[in-house]
């Protein structure tokens, strides 16, 4: 399975001013926007990392979904969540030619853990062998920075910091996030019950 951001977050969505404040950077000079490509990757890189650890997409953009088998037939797990709505599934040949699956073969089961992919017949439309299904679909918690919920906003603020007080340094540990960090996103992080669910 891959997954593909098709669309970016807006420069216009990243909260600069509200990490300008909260880093407590100066204010009122003619430099004030100069750091705002830094501070913008920052922010990039810490919703990124939050997303990456929760499954959840917190900003609404467009992504692509490419599989080469279903997960099973009668209903397919979508990898990020909260999906809005899928608006097309390709079936794509070995040799490159898509087919167009009609949105009457399938539904979206929404659900701010696990969407689901599901038929509206038996089963989900057959992937050409050695091909694949290409499922495209809109997901994101809020469509602007101010709208998600506070703890999401604050750990991304907290994860935006750390990596700008830590910029130069290169001794800390893979994938390393502040306590802090950790702690305000753990009820958003999916639960794993058993092996392989």
């Amino acid at each position: 399975m891959y997954l593909i951001e098709e669309s970016q977050i807006p420069e216009a969505v990243l909260p600069l001013a509200r990490l300008r404040d909260h880093l407590r950077l100066g204010s009122g000079f003619v430099e004030d926007g100069l750091q705002d490509e830094l501070l913008g990757g920052f922010l990039r890189a810490a919703i990124a990392a939050v997303e990456a650890r929760t499954t959840k997409a917190l900003l609404v953009r467009d992504f692509l979904c490419s599989l080469h088998r279903w997960r099973a037939v009668t209903g397919q797990v979508m990898p990020i969540a909260p999906v809005r709505a899928v608006s097309q599934i390709t079936l794509v040949d070995a040799f490159g030619a898509g087919t167009v699956v009609d949105a009457e073969r399938y539904a979206l089961v929404t659900d701010s853990d696990a969407p689901r992919l599901v038929p509206m017949g038996g089963c989900l439309p057959t992937i050409p062998e050695h091909g694949s299904a290409e499922v495209r679909f809109r997901a994101g918690m809020a469509d602007v920075f101010g709208d998600l919920p506070a703890d999401l906003a604050q750990a991304v603020m907290l994860l935006a910091a750390h990596y700008y007080e830590y910029r130069d340094e290169t001794a800390l540990g893979q994938g390393c996030m502040p306590f802090g960090v950790t702690s305000l996103i753990a009820r958003y992080r999916p639960v794993r019950l058993g092996f392989g669910t």
